[in-house]
């Protein structure tokens, strides 16, 4: 049985790629042609608008959407770099826990499902867990059978892996 703490899991270097599925890569590239043909669009057009209100400096409707301007800009920009730096993964190991299985594991007599994904793909409430993660770090690697402790600052639980998909 392998016993992994949140320090070694924090300290482990993290490498400038950004692993993505190829569902994730086509949701990014989704969010990027919205970012840029509709959502650039109508807010240039709120920010129009809100100056034929008159007075800039005093229009709550302005800043908001130069704030809403600044957040689309930033998000283009953080989509861009991601999707320069990204690396689909192709090849699937079923014996093996790596980005893209999904796996059924025993938490201390539960049962639960996780999809590991890159971290832009993260939605620990839908079961996707990052491999970043302390539980997807964890789980890398392992095989059916195998048992993982992993410790976390509020508490330590045991992983049983089950299946791998």
């Amino acid at each position: 049985m392998k016993n992994v703490t949140s320090e070694e899991i924090i300290h482990k270097d993290i490498s400038e790629k950004v692993y993505l599925t190829s569902e994730g890569l086509e949701k990014l590239k989704e969010e990027l042609d919205y970012l840029r043909d509709v959502k650039r669009k109508e807010v240039t057009e709120r920010i129009a608008k809100a100056r034929e209100y008159g007075d800039i400096s005093e229009n709550s409707e302005y800043d908001t959407a130069r704030d809403e301007q600044s957040f689309t800009e930033g998000r283009i920009i953080e989509i861009e770099s991601v999707l320069k730096r990204s690396e689909v993964i192709q090849e699937k190991h079923l014996d093996i826990i790596q980005i893209g299985s999904t796996v059924k594991v025993e938490i201390d007599g539960d049962e639960d499902t996780y999809h590991i994904v890159g971290t832009m793909e993260a939605e620990p409430e839908s079961g996707k867990i990052s491999h970043e993660s302390p539980v997807g770090k964890a789980l890398l690697g392992l095989k059916v059978g195998d048992e993982v402790n992993v410790s976390t600052p509020y508490a330590t639980l045991h992983y049983h892996i089950k299946e791998i998909d």
